[in-house]
């Protein structure tokens, strides 16, 4: 064979591998990127987002969170202590009516205290919602929101409206958190005080539900969770 044609078969094989090569990382990247997705839901898009359209960015963000929180062992609640907080939440439901900027700022509060008892860090509030998005993606932005809102309502920025969805998205996040071992996503919290009927009347007129995609945030159970 000539050397003309052992430099083109050489040629030829060095191009069929560098093919090779970048089909065997994209495929690997494709992978990463579907378990990602499949693990972080409406977060992964988030944390796209975050990172201005920047999927490796966001991807080394979402893996290094898994690195740091994804063996984190949570604690279950006491039922005295769930029972607590589940007549807190409805306690900042029925402040709403009165003043919703102080209902806002105690549900989230609230929800850094709750998230604290159930063994996530409670340091510094960014490293608290890194640490959530690794076992609640579906809901941590519901605790951004609400976080958000409340920083917003201090600086007199926010209104009533604004507030109110705040804590209407909140609600899916706090029931997450709240809702005792073994129990499904569509268990809510237990009753634990008597149903405030002079209330209700009020509720529903002051906080009409957000849509069909959330339960009415008017609407009392005997429970009190919205």
């Amino acid at each position: 064979m000539s050397t003309g044609a052992i430099s083109i078969v050489v040629v030829v094989a060095v191009v069929l591998a560098a093919a090779l090569v970048i089909r065997v990382v994209r495929a690997g990247a494709s992978r990463k990127e579907r378990a990602l997705r499949r693990r972080f839901g409406r977060e992964y898009e988030m944390s796209v987002a975050q990172h201005a359209g920047d999927d490796k960015a966001a991807q080394r963000d979402l893996e290094e969170r898994l690195r740091r929180y994804g063996d984190l062992r949570t604690q279950p609640l006491s039922g005295e202590l769930r029972e607590r907080y589940v007549s807190e939440w409805a306690a900042a439901q029925e402040m709403f009516i009165e003043s919703p900027e102080r209902a806002v700022a105690g549900a989230d509060q609230l929800l850094a205290r709750l998230a604290h008892d159930r063994g996530y860090p409670s340091d510094r509030y960014e490293e608290q919602v890194a640490a959530l998005s690794v076992h609640h993606a579906d809901h941590v932005q519901g605790y951004r929101q609400i976080h958000d809102a409340a920083a917003r309502a201090r600086e007199g920025q926010a209104d009533t409206e604004e507030l109110r969805e705040a804590v209407v998205h909140a609600r899916p996040f706090f029931e997450a958190l709240v809702r005792p071992p073994h129990h499904s996503a569509t268990t809510r919290p237990e009753p634990t005080h008597r149903h405030h009927g002079g209330h209700q009347s009020r509720l529903n007129r002051w906080l009409p539900g957000a849509g069909a995609g959330h339960a009415r945030l008017g609407h009392t159970r005997k429970g009190g969770a919205w």
